[in-house]
C-alpha cells in the first residue's frame, strides 16, 4: 500500500512540473531544458531554510517561489532573445550551470554529499509524516498549480502566449512586447516548478545534486510532449504515463542495475516516438514539428 502511496505523490509531484513547464513549452512554445534546475532550486531553497533556520512551510514555499522566478528571470531575460534551437541550447546551458552550481558550492549546498535530515512540515500544529499526509499535501498544492496555471492560460495574458507560439512575428507586429511576455512566462513557470521541489525535499527528506540533472529537464520534457502540449490535463496524463509505467519493471524480475537503465531507453524511445508520429501528444493542442 505505501509503495502505492510513493507512486501517486511522485506523479502528483511531476503534474505540478510538468503543469509548470507545459506553461512555457505549451503555451508559450518555448522548449526548456533548464527545467530540473529551477525544480531544484525549490528543493534546495526548502532544505536549507528548515535545516539552517527552521522556516515554517507556509513562508518556506513562497521563498522557493519567488527565489526561483528571480533566477528565471535573469536566465530568461538573455536567453529568450534567441529563439527556436537557439534557445534550447542556452537552457541546456543553464541547466549544466545549475547543476554545477549545486555540485560544487560546498558551503551552501554541501555538494555532492547532500543534504540530509530535512525536516518534514509542521502545518496547523500537525507534522506531515506519513505517506497519505504527503499524498493529500501534494494533491493540494497539485490543485493549486493547475487554477493558477488555467487562470493565467484563459486570460488576455494567455491568449497573447498562444498567439506567441503560433507567429511570434506577428504578435509583434500587433504591438506586443513578446519578449516580455516570453520572460514572464519563464519566470513563472520557474517558480511554480520550485514547489514541486520543495514538496520533493520534504518527503524525501535528503536531496543531492543528482535529482536535478539535464537526463531530469530532459524527463520533465517528456511529460509535456507525451501528456500533450497546451493542455493541462495533458501534463497530468503525461506525469502518470511516465512515472507509472517504467515501474512495472520492478515486477518482471530485472535487476535494479539494468532496470534503472532499461527506464531511461523507454523514456528515450517514448519521446522520439511521439515526436515523429504523435507531435501533440495524446491530450495536446500544439505540435512541436511546427
Amino acid at each position: 500500500m505505501e509503495y502505492l502511496l510513493h507512486i501517486l505523490i511522485l506523479i502528483s509531484i511531476y503534474a505540478i512540473v510538468g503543469m509548470s513547464l507545459n506553461l512555457v513549452a505549451g503555451y508559450t512554445g518555448l522548449i526548456s531544458l533548464s527545467h530540473a534546475g529551477f525544480y531544484g532550486i525549490g528543493a534546495y531553497v526548502a532544505a536549507l531554510l528548515s535545516l539552517n533556520y527552521g522556516v515554517h512551510f507556509f513562508l518556506v514555499i513562497p521563498a522557493a517561489v519567488l527565489i526561483a522566478a528571480v533566477i528565471g528571470f535573469l536566465i530568461g531575460f538573455p536567453a529568450l532573445r534567441i529563439r527556436d534551437d537557439f534557445f534550447v541550447i542556452a537552457t541546456f546551458g543553464f541547466q549544466i550551470i545549475l547543476f554545477q552550481i549545486m555540485n560544487n558550492w560546498m558551503e551552501l549546498t554541501n555538494g555532492p554529499l547532500g543534504l540530509p535530515g530535512i525536516p518534514q512540515p509542521v502545518l496547523f500544529g500537525y507534522r506531515i509524516t506519513s505517506h497519505i499526509d504527503f499524498l493529500v499535501l501534494s494533491l493540494a498544492f497539485a490543485g493549486i498549480v493547475y487554477f493558477i496555471v488555467r487562470r493565467i492560460t484563459r486570460s488576455p495574458f494567455g491568449n497573447v502566449l498562444r498567439g506567441i507560439r503560433e507567429d511570434d512575428l506577428f504578435a509583434l507586429s500587433l504591438g506586443k512586447n513578446v519578449n516580455l511576455y516570453k520572460v514572464t512566462s519563464f519566470s513563472v513557470a520557474a517558480g511554480l516548478a520550485a514547489i514541486g521541489g520543495a514538496i520533493y525535499a520534504y518527503y524525501i527528506t535528503f536531496i543531492d545534486p543528482t535529482s536535478f540533472t539535464v537526463p531530469e529537464s530532459i524527463f520533465m520534457l517528456s511529460i509535456v510532449i507525451v501528456g500533450g502540449a497546451g493542455r493541462l490535463g495533458g501534463s497530468i496524463l503525461g506525469a502518470v504515463i511516465l512515472v507509472s509505467l517504467p515501474e512495472l519493471l520492478r515486477f518482471v524480475g530485472m535487476p535494479s542495475s539494468i532496470a534503472a537503465n532499461v527506464r531511461q531507453i523507454l523514456y528515450g524511445g517514448a519521446l522520439v516516438a511521439f515526436m515523429m508520429w504523435r507531435p501533440k501528444g495524446i491530450l495536446g493542442e500544439y505540435s512541436f514539428d511546427k
